[in-house]
């Protein structure tokens, strides 16, 4: 299942930059997951400096 990204994002872009599969990018207000490019890696989460990023 993929990651989501919820109301605790602070728009920083860590979790974009850390992506391997480039799957995240910037969203109205926040920063989105692609599901479909998401490969559940979890490496985002880790990045994450306000735990916004949990599987979805």
């Amino acid at each position: 299942m993929a990651y989501v990204i919820n109301d605790s994002c602070i728009s920083c872009g860590t979790c974009a930059g850390e992506c391997p599969m480039g799957a995240i990018s910037e969203g109205d207000g926040q920063y989105v997951i692609d599901a479909g490019a998401c490969i559940d890696c979890g490496t985002c989460a880790g990045a994450c400096p306000t735990g916004a990023i949990t599987e979805g």
